[in-house]
């Protein structure tokens, strides 16, 4: 095993790297209204033929 005796230093700039930070993260991103978030569609009518009640659908469903 191998131990030092002198402390390890690294050639950093400090104010390099926090440059970068305050470029990044030091302001917020653009507000988004709540107007901007919803997505409104029109309605589209409903088919009559879909809901219709089959008197016989259990049968087809269940027995068939």
């Amino acid at each position: 095993m191998t131990h030092r005796t002198e402390p390890r230093t690294t050639p950093q700039d400090a104010a390099d790297p926090a440059a970068l930070r305050r470029d990044r993260f030091g302001a917020l991103p653009e507000r988004i209204r709540p107007e901007e978030t919803v997505e409104t569609k029109p309605a589209t009518t409903p088919d009559p033929a879909r809901d219709t009640y089959n008197p016989d659908e259990w049968l087809i469903r269940y027995c068939g």
